[in-house]
């Protein structure tokens, strides 16, 4: 089995995929992240390396991808503001689609970069032992066989 065209994501209220759903113009994954530069979570310091970042990615109804929007918040020297104002920024986002409603969606893989990082929904079969495995990144949400919407984390 390999991964579908369109990998199911199920919405899971009050949770990791909470922020996600379709509006007039298609499916919308959002959500507040972070990424950390590599090999400082090993400094005494790291968390001046841990950027945290507003997400809306938007998709057409066929579930490809048509369009990012990130905001970084800061970084987890000062954590809980950085977290705060991210969420304020995505909910702004999400009150302005029109006609959202929160929901399972279906997207096709794809990945932007921003600051250095992928975000996005990659295969990393290959980090997998060739397994199929699909990761939607840096959420940390992995998704397998037999592909109902559920993930890892």
């Amino acid at each position: 089995m390999a991964i579908p065209d369109r990998v199911p994501i199920a919405h899971e209220p009050g949770y990791r995929t909470d922020t996600i759903g379709s509006f007039d113009h298609g499916q919308f994954f959002g959500s507040v992240t972070a990424t950390l530069q590599d090999g400082a979570g090993s400094k005494p310091d790291w968390y001046r390396y841990k950027r945290w970042y507003a997400v809306l990615h938007q998709f057409d109804v066929d579930g490809g991808h048509t369009g990012s929007q990130t905001w970084f918040a800061g970084t987890s020297e000062d954590e809980d503001t950085s977290i705060r104002r991210a969420q304020e920024c995505l909910a702004g986002w999400l009150e302005a689609l029109p006609g959202r409603a929160f929901g399972d969606i279906a997207i096709k893989l794809f990945q932007v970069n921003v600051d250095g990082h992928v975000f996005g929904l990659v295969d990393e079969s290959e980090l997998y032992d060739g397994q199929d495995h699909a990761e939607f990144l840096p959420d940390d949400l992995g998704f397998d066989p037999p592909w109902d919407g559920c993930y890892d984390t």
